[in-house]
């Protein structure tokens, strides 16, 4: 029996597949909230040691985040709140995705089922 050579169309089911995966919600929160934690704590650090050059600068920041001053303390309730805000977001991130992705194939889904049966009384 002649080996066959995979079609294109075989080939490119895995890439859709992969493609249109789900995101892990916790896991995408979990990255999203890890860089914004470090990008938050890094900054303050740079700052603490580079100096004040005037204005308010990374102060503003204890406006939206409790407990947060521009300090090496600051720094790790910075990364706490960080780490939350990027949580929340990357979940909500992933969440919307998948829902509008799980929404797109449905529709997909149902308008090439009904092609296939739009003939279907020319039949009987």
């Amino acid at each position: 029996m002649p080996n066959a050579a995979p079609s294109e169309s075989d080939a490119t089911l895995p890439r859709l597949a992969y493609a249109f995966a789900p995101l892990h919600k916790r896991a995408f929160g979990v990255a999203i909230g890890l860089a914004a934690g470090l990008l938050i704590a890094g900054a303050t650090v740079l700052y603490i040691l580079r100096g004040p050059e005037g204005g308010p600068g990374l102060a503003l920041l204890s406006h939206y985040f409790a407990g947060y001053t521009v300090s090496w303390l600051g720094a790790m309730v910075g990364f706490a709140w960080g780490f939350l805000t990027g949580f929340v977001a990357g979940w909500f991130f992933a969440f919307c995705r998948n829902f509008t992705i799980g929404v797109l194939i449905f529709f997909i889904r149902v308008r090439s089922e009904l092609s296939q049966t739009r003939d279907f009384l020319d039949h009987i």
